[in-house]
Formats: C-alpha cells, sequence, structure tokens
C-alpha cells in the first residue's frame, strides 16, 4: 500500500503534446503588422510549430483587441483559451472556449475547434463526465462544418478519448472514419496511429500488420517522426509480449535518436519502458535497470502513466534477482502505489463515459417517450369529435400512455439502480470497490469510536500472484481471485466490511472484535485459501495469502492509521516467508527498528 501522500491521478497530462500535434494548424505566412486578419491567421497556424512566436503575435493582437470586429475578437479569446490549455492552465483555458463553442455564432468553424479544444482540456483537467458530454455535442456540430481538414478533428478527438475509456473498438471505428475520408499524408499518418493504438490497446494488432507499415510510411512522407514511432512503440511492445524482447530491441534502438529528437516526454517514456522489459526479458539487468529509470524520469513529476507502472516493475524484479531485499520492497511498493494510481484514473474515465453513455440513451427514450406522447395528445383531439365509441377508445389509449409512462419510470429506477451498485462493486468479484469500502469503514469506526468498542483491520494480498498472471495469463488470474473471494465471503459475518482496495489486495474490517479474535479469524481464513484445489481454480499453481492485522487498542479509531498498520504487519508477514498472518504492536516496530539499526552499524 502507498504510504503518505498519493499521488495527483492525470495520466492523461502526457497526451497533451499529442493531441495537440493531432488538431495543429497549417505551416505560416508572413503576417504584415497593418493586416490584423492575416496576423490571426499566422498565429493560428504557428501553435505548435513556432510556439514562442505564437505568444508573441498574440500579444499583439491583445494590444489591438479593443479595434477589432466581433469575429475577430471571437478568434483571438478562441487563440487565449488554446494557449491557456497548452500551458495546462485548464482552469482558466475551460470558460472562454467554453463561452465561444455555446455561442449562437455564424462561424461554426470557430465553434467547433473551440468544442474540440474545450472537450481536450476538460480531459486533461480530470473533468472526464464533462469531457464526454462534450464529445457528444462535438460530434452533433461535426456535420455542419464545412472545412474537411476542420471536420476530421471531430474523428481525432473521438478516437483519443474512447481510447482512453477503453473503448477501444469505437475508438478504432473513428479512426477508420478519418482514414476514409483522408488524403493527406499528415492525415493518414495520425489517423493510421490512432487506429493502431486502439488495436494495440485492445489486444487486436497482429504482428506484421500492414496497416502499420502503411501508417509509417505515410509519416516518413509527411516529415511526422513523432507519429511513426508511436507506431513503432506499439509494435515493439507487442513483440515483448509475444517473447520476441530481441526484434523488440532492436526495432527501438534503430529509432532511439529520431524519437528523442521529437521531444516527445510520453514517447520516450514508452520507448524506455519496452527497452526495460526487453532487456529485463533476455537478462541485461544493468540495460533493464538503466531503461527502467530513464522511463521514470521521463515522465511529468506525479503523473501516473503506464510506462512508469511497467518501469517500477522493471526495478523491482532486477532488485530481487540480484538479492537487494530492502531495494526490492521500496521498489515494489512504489509499483503497487503506481498500478493502483494509473487503474483508479483508467476506472474514473471507464465510469464517466458509461455515465454519459447511458444518459445520452436516457434522453435518447425520454424524446422518443415526448414524441409518442404527442402522438397520442394529437389523437385524442381527434377522438374527443367522435361517437360514444370512440370515447371509449380514448380512454383505452390513455390508459395505455400512463401504462407506458409508469413502465418507462421503472425502467429509469432500475437503471439508476443498476448504475449504483455498479459504481459501489468491484467489477470482477462483486465486493465493495476501494472507494466504497472507505467510506463504509470510515463511518462503522466512527459509530464504534463513540460507543468505546473494539474493532480490528485485516489486509489480505495473494502471494506471487503475478506469477499466476505471467504463467497462466490474466483471464486465469480472475478466475483464482474469483474463488479465493467466494471462499473468504463464506467466512465473513453480517456485520463485516470487505472490499478490493486494489489488484490482488483486500481489506476487511471486523467491528465487534477484539485482537485474539481476529487474528483466529485471519487464521481460519489463510488456511481457507490455502485450501483451494486446482479444480476450484483451474490452473497448476498453489493458491496462498499473506495477512496484517491491527486493532484500534494499538492504532486508534482513524481509518488511515490503520491501514497504515495492517499494511505494515502484511508486509512484514511477506518478509518472513508468505502464507502467514501478522499483527501490529507497537513494541514489535519498535524492536524491528532497534535491530534495523544494529545490523547496519559497522
Amino acid at each position: 500500500m502507498r504510504r503518505g501522500v498519493p499521488y495527483r491521478l492525470r495520466s492523461l497530462l502526457g497526451g497533451t503534446c499529442l493531441a495537440f500535434a493531432l488538431l495543429s494548424g497549417a505551416a505560416a505566412t508572413a503576417a504584415p503588422d497593418d493586416d490584423v486578419g492575416q496576423l490571426i491567421k499566422t498565429a493560428d497556424d504557428i501553435k505548435t510549430s513556432d510556439y514562442s512566436r505564437f505568444v508573441a503575435l498574440l500579444k499583439r493582437l491583445d494590444g489591438k483587441y479593443e479595434s477589432l470586429d466581433p469575429n475577430q475578437q471571437a478568434h483571438v479569446r478562441y487563440l487565449r483559451g488554446w494557449r491557456a490549455t497548452f500551458d495546462r492552465d485548464y482552469e482558466l483555458a475551460i470558460p472562454p472556449l467554453k463561452a465561444i463553442a455555446d455561442e449562437s455564432s455564424e462561424d461554426v468553424t470557430l465553434r467547433f475547434r473551440a468544442d474540440v479544444t474545450l472537450t481536450n482540456a476538460l480531459g486533461f483537467a480530470g473533468h472526464y463526465e464533462e469531457a464526454y458530454r462534450r464529445l457528444n455535442q462535438t460530434l452533433e456540430l461535426q456535420p455542419h462544418v464545412p472545412d474537411r481538414g476542420t471536420r476530421m478533428l471531430g474523428f481525432a478527438v473521438a478516437a483519443q478519448l474512447n481510447t482512453q475509456a477503453g473503448q477501444y473498438d469505437l475508438a478504432a471505428n473513428y479512426a477508420d472514419r478519418w482514414i476514409a475520408e483522408e488524403s493527406e499524408d499528415a492525415g493518414v499518418c495520425k489517423a493510421i496511429s490512432l487506429k493502431v493504438e486502439s488495436l494495440y490497446r485492445g489486444d487486436k494488432l497482429r504482428v506484421n500488420d500492414d496497416l502499420v507499415t502503411k501508417g509509417i510510411d505515410a509519416c516518413g512522407k509527411a516529415s511526422e517522426p513523432m507519429f511513426a514511432n508511436r507506431m513503432r512503440s506499439f509494435v515493439a511492445g507487442l513483440a515483448v509480449d509475444k517473447g520476441r524482447a530481441e526484434d523488440a530491441i532492436k526495432l527501438v534502438q534503430a529509432n532511439y535518436e529520431e524519437a528523442r529528437r521529437t521531444h516527445y516526454a510520453v514517447l520516450m517514456a514508452e520507448f524506455d519502458s519496452i527497452l526495460a522489459k526487453a532487456y529485463l526479458k533476455v537478462g541485461d539487468f544493468t540495460q533493464a535497470r538503466q531503461y527502467a529509470q530513464r522511463a521514470i524520469d521521463e515522465s511529468t513529476k506525479n503523473d501516473v502513466i503506464k510506462p512508469v507502472v511497467d518501469a517500477y516493475q522493471v526495478l523491482y524484479e532486477v532488485a530481487k534477482k540480484a538479492g537487494d531485499s530492502a531495494a526490492a520492497l521500496a521498489y515494489h511498493e512504489k509499483y503497487a502505489a503506481a498500478d493502483k494510481g494509473y487503474l483508479t484514473d483508467t476506472t474514473a474515465k471507464t465510469l464517466a463515459y458509461q455515465i454519459v453513455n447511458q444518459q445520452v440513451m436516457d434522453k435518447k427514450h425520454q424524446i422518443e417517450a415526448l414524441t409518442e406522447t404527442n402522438q397520442v395528445l394529437q389523437l385524442q383531439q381527434q377522438v374527443a369529435e367522435k361517437s360514444e365509441e370512440t370515447e371509449r377508445l380514448y380512454l383505452l389509449l390513455l390508459g395505455s400512455v400512463l401504462g407506458f409512462i409508469v413502465f418507462w419510470a421503472y425502467r429509469t429506477k432500475r437503471s439508476q439502480m443498476r448504475f449504483q451498485k455498479l459504481a459501489r462493486r468491484d467489477g470482477l468479484t462483486g465486493i465493495l470497490n476501494r472507494q466504497h469500502f472507505m467510506d463504509e469503514a470510515k463511518a462503522v469506526l466512527d459509530h464504534c469510536s463513540r460507543s468505546g468498542r473494539e474493532a480490528c483491520m485485516i489486509l489480505v494480498d495473494f502471494d506471487n500472484f503475478k506469477a499466476v498472471n505471467d504463467t497462466h495469463g490474466h483471464v486465469a488470474g480472475d478466475v483464482v481471485l474469483q474463488s479465493a473471494v467466494g471462499v473468504l465471503q463464506v467466512h465473513m459475518r453480517g456485520n463485516d466490511i470487505f472490499g478490493r482496495l486494489g489488484g490482488e489486495e483486500f481489506g476487511i474490517l471486523l467491528p465487534d472484535c477484539g485482537l485474539d479474535t481476529a487474528l483466529q479469524r485471519a487464521e481460519l481464513l489463510r488456511v481457507a485459501i490455502a485450501g483451494l484445489t486446482r479444480s476450484q481454480t483451474g490452473i497448476d499453481f498453489d493458491v496462498s495469502a499473506s495477512f496484517g492485522v491491527t486493532t484500534t487498542i494499538e492504532t486508534g479509531y482513524d481509518l488511515r492509521q490503520m491501514l497504515i498498520h495492517a499494511d505494515s504487519a502484511l508486509y512484514r508477514a511477506k518478509r518472513e516467508g508468505r502464507n502467514r498472518v501478522s499483527t501490529f504492536l507497537a513494541t514489535l516496530v519498535a524492536d524491528s527498528a532497534d535491530a534495523d539499526k544494529v545490523a547496519s552499524q559497522p
């Protein structure tokens, strides 16, 4: 478990450079001082190719702002919002971009560009639900944009955001639509790059895929090395996954310097992470350590991206193979924290997409319901003019409408309840997810504190679980977790709080429970997990888990402190050989610290 200040989760920040490269303008032309229109166009064209000059031109335009016509002023406000987004000052960027995107201007192209930039800014700022809602608005406006090149930006941002939400097939579909309408090499290069990424993230990219060759060729003709090397990174990552580490090393090293000249930090982090994993596979631990550390250094401070997660895992494996237990433990803690942060951010984006998608569907159904209701009202007007027999038909139709409304209200309520349950439960095991475990555990501890009752915390972490995924695959790992959770649930009391904290780590809060009882229950759970048969898990692997136990007598009623102490006990169980129960006692911690000091003295 990660100790201290938590990571700031912004994995999308690493994509800022890529997003603006996708949305970049055309080549710049000269801008005479007295031609304000040309000055605006030049500033717009050079935003990504000559950022320093763009800033200087924008300052000149700010000085002329009051003399500009309304359309020119709107364009300057758009450029201000674009600059703030590029500088990562998203809270400054969002209001002006939103004002331009939502105003009833005749300049549909400018509104659309503001919408696209705003969608990216919302995503970068972590406003995921609003970003996906804005994306739907952007795609509704897209068909009305007259300029083909600008219209393609809708496909670009849709492919990128859907990839971030794990909707890889949908992202690939948007990329295909861009490819189908694109005729210039630069556009083909970028569109295929998005398609290849969606295939790779969705485990559908094939070795020696002709699409990759076509995309890299287009990037070469358009002088777009960043996108070409992004595609190479996916191919190299696939090679490592398929056990062809030497091929991955050869491909990445051949293009390493070209990639570095793009100054795209995320690309270099991906290259370094791939090299680290590949060198680990071939047994070159020195190179593996070197490139893993580079991947971490390339990333923006406090950002959680997949290359950083993989790099910490490599450092952990190298330290473990070198017999450096202290370093291995330290790297494993960093890996676990980074992995949890990355998964949490990914889950937030996926949940935001699902919520917005459901809202869009509900709105569509509501419109359909209103349309049907309007049709019924028209029929009512006709029925009112008819005979008694027609009046009976009117009553029948009215009853149908009321029944439809009741049925729709029932469906809507069920849908809301289903999504509330999804938001509280872990998708794999069906128990509480991390957030709701923390919320319920805190509420129970507050109640125990007020009533003076004791409570205990148990942390469970499965031993050598990575070996299950590496040897038998993630599907087998999921089956093991589901089987183990089923065994644990058999031994839960009605008032126990049981949740998945992330990966293979679980937490159990036992209210009205003393330490001796908690240790007995932890031992019972340990034996139950160790007793899982291979017919239950479906794999040839002995399952076991380590347990860390603490009590409010030692820790107090602060949930964070209980988790820290239980985590300390859990790591002691790991160090002492795994498949055991360890408890946190302040005296034991002090003795352990004294022993460490003595061992470190010459």
